[in-house]
């Protein structure tokens, strides 16, 4: 009682604040100020999201005392991901659960850029459930997807339009990457190359104030840095070896784009939900069993790998008696990176809720280890392991997301490889290069474009014909005449509407013909009695083409282009009749559509 009584309270001082506001502080300065408060909020989910996965991680290996503990952690992720199901069937109910990076794309073409509420708690619940019980996925997209929530549903809250709500989102994600990895140009930089691909200089500040005041409040609640500053300087010698490296990573992010698409195609063929999780779970408890490296984020193992400590890859597997053997190290750094992409997918696809980003860095972390460590080995060359290590985060990064300017930026302030510019910008450049090559799409965007459920800058115009849904443009002010009607019984109809054309349809709603008025008022003005009685299934001509509703807008387009119409009949799936569409309405949603695109310079 009390509660509700608080709540309501709060709700209306939060009103009666967005009415004096609207009243005494520009737009712009509100979007600034607005934007520091999703920050500050992103930055505290972030943190309480990295707190919880490592709390329930801390606890599961150092505090749950049990002699046969380590034989659960075959079935950790398998636990993990049932308990990730659990919670949302039990507590998000009401709407769809939605994962990832993909999803915040679907909302801002699709949705404008409205995000459910329960994402700012859901998501850090449920991946933290998934993470930290050992599923092999990152934290990163569920705090960015945390982050997106707060900024759309303040942008709802405060009836700001689509151009604002989808820059207050794009700020809760910038907000998101900075606080969960500690760094704030790596994730301004994000926001602009992933979510907000159109951006302006005018944007630049909103990001930035919420992604540097995520990084403070990230310090302030959880200051455990993701890895030790350890870089070195480069050596120019080593040049042609960053670039081969950026070659290996950029085909080998094209096999991981492609192995995501696979697994989730056969995953999708499982119909029991459960059934996903039984084969998902026992499938990641094998190969962290016989890879720990895969087990959670997987950012430990990088962190010892920078530190030198190359036998830890080794040291809790099956084959500890080999970690003082060099190419066993490299063969099992290369059955880790391979393992990663697979465990990270299956985790996904079977239900945990997390993300690509975090396993995507380890997987480009781990394939310079190998490339670096393997040459090492031949006594060929001495190449500074630390260097391509950080390297092969960036062209992973870069290749697979396809954001060269995020990856570098990422590599070089979570590990302080600055110094390293020269080299991540080659090793991204040659590895983004690559992948968009071959695939068109980022990992993130390429179901989307498939569905027609992305806005992109090329090809806008059919972007934003296949983002239109024919449901929403039926006109219906037409008047409708019976099979048994005549010109004489419905004159005061025919005389009086707007329209010149008149669809006949029988009891059941199945559409005959169509009547044009010009012939209509040819027979009411006819001397001939017949001619004005006569019955319009008689009068009626058939109609050339008739759409079914669930038809593409594209596609109606061609229809109308290629027989030169500019109405259509629109019927259901019993082909009842339901309206018309013309090309005039279709072009003015059109246009409304390209207004409302996230066009930041206006």
């Amino acid at each position: 009682m009390y509660l509700q009584t608080y709540r309501k309270r709060f709700i209306r001082s939060l009103v009666r604040f967005n009415d004096w506001r609207k009243r005494h502080i520009s737009k712009i300065n509100f979007l600034i100020l607005i934007s520091a408060v999703v920050g500050i909020i992103g930055g505290i989910a972030s943190s309480l999201l990295k707190k919880l996965t490592h709390l329930i991680a801390s606890f599961l290996q150092n505090d749950f005392h049990w002699e046969y503990k380590y034989y659960l952690y075959l079935f950790f992720p398998l636990i993990g991901i049932f308990l990730t199901i659990l919670y949302i069937r039990t507590f998000i109910r009401r709407s769809k659960f939605q994962h990832g990076i993909p999803a915040i794309l679907y909302n801002i073409s699709r949705n404008s850029s409205k995000i459910d509420f329960h994402n700012i708690y859901s998501q850090i619940i449920s991946s933290a459930l998934t993470v930290g019980l050992g599923g092999s996925a990152g934290l990163e997209a569920p705090a960015v997807a945390s982050g997106s929530a707060i900024g759309s549903n303040l942008g709802q809250f405060f009836g700001l339009n689509y151009r604002e709500t989808t820059l207050l989102l794009a700020c809760g994600a910038a907000a998101g990457i900075s606080g969960a990895f500690n760094s704030p140009i790596a994730g301004m930089i994000f926001a602009m190359e992933v979510i907000l691909p159109e951006f302006s200089i005018p944007v630049v500040i909103p990001l930035l104030l919420s992604s540097a005041l995520a990084s403070v409040v990230s310090h302030f609640i959880y200051d455990e840095p993701l890895f030790a500053l350890v870089t070195k300087d480069w050596s120019i010698q080593a040049f042609w070896y960053y670039i081969t490296l950026g070659v290996l990573v950029g085909f080998y992010s094209v096999f991981y784009s492609k192995v995501n698409s696979k697994i989730f195609t056969l995953f999708d063929k499982i119909k029991n939900r459960y059934n996903k999780v039984w084969i998902g779970g026992i499938a990641l408890g094998l190969m962290i069993a016989l890879l720990p490296a895969l087990y959670g984020e997987g950012y430990i193992t990088i962190q010892k790998l920078l530190d030198g400590n190359y036998s830890s890859l080794l040291a809790n597997s099956l084959f500890g008696q080999y970690q003082d053997v060099g190419w066993a190290l490299v063969l099992f750094g290369l059955l880790s990176f391979i393992g990663k992409t697979f465990a990270s997918v299956i985790t996904m696809a079977s239900g945990g809720n997390g993300g690509m980003f975090g396993p995507t860095v380890v997987v480009g972390g781990l394939i310079g280890f190998v490339f670096s460590y393997g040459l090492n080995q031949t006594g060929l060359v001495h190449l500074n392991v630390t260097n391509f290590i950080i390297a092969g985060m960036a062209a992973s990064v870069s290749g697979v997301m396809h954001a060269p300017l995020t990856g570098i930026f990422l590599a070089a302030e979570i590990t302080g490889g600055y110094v390293l510019m020269v080299p991540l910008m080659i090793v991204s450049a040659l590895s983004y290069f690559i992948n968009k090559g071959i695939l068109k799409y980022s990992i993130y965007t390429k179901d989307l474009a498939e569905q027609g459920n992305l806005l992109t800058q090329e090809n806008k115009d059919n972007s934003v014909l296949r983002s239109l849904k024919l449901k929403y443009l039926i006109e219906k002010d037409f008047v409708v005449l019976k099979p048994d009607d005549t010109p004489k019984s419905r004159s005061h109809d025919i005389i009086h509407t707007r329209r010149n054309i008149f669809p006949v349809v029988d009891a059941d709603g199945i559409l005959l013909g169509i009547v044009l008025s010009d012939h209509l008022l040819e027979l009411l003005i006819s001397n001939d009695e017949e001619k004005q009685n006569k019955w319009m299934k008689e009068v009626a001509q058939p109609v050339d083409k008739i759409i079914p509703i669930n038809t593409p807008m594209h596609e109606v387009m061609q229809v109308m282009d290629k027989m030169d119409l500019r109405i259509l009949p629109i019927v259901d799936d019993q082909n009842r009749y339901l309206g018309f569409v013309t090309k005039n309405g279709i072009f003015n949603k059109y246009r409304m559509m390209l207004i409302r695109q996230p066009d930041y310079l206006q």
